[in-house]
């Protein structure tokens, strides 16, 4: 499942999820986003999502973050890709 910037900026008290890398976080990323790097989550999920809970998740561009959700939702986690994720995000500032 995937959802656009401008529908998502719509929603309220939503768990984000942003998988860049610190580095990049810590430089920008979209407001009230949690970071947890891609490998982390990948490699630990059990240890940060709960399977009874919705989580957005984002990466640069949307490309990453559209594998970690095929591959969570595959695994029964409730999880929805935010297209064109961060560069997206900048174009709605």
């Amino acid at each position: 499942m995937n959802i656009s910037i401008h529908d998502l900026l719509k929603l309220e008290d939503i768990s984000i999820i942003d998988i860049r890398s610190i580095e990049n976080y810590n430089n920008n990323h979209i407001l009230n986003a949690k970071n947890i790097p891609y490998q982390v989550l990948i490699n630990n999920f059990n240890k940060y999502l709960s399977k009874g809970k919705k989580y957005y998740i984002y990466c640069q561009r949307g490309i990453k973050s559209k594998k970690a959700c095929a591959l969570l939702n595959s695994l029964g986690y409730n999880t929805i890709n935010i297209i064109g994720g961060y560069e997206s995000w900048m174009l709605e500032q």
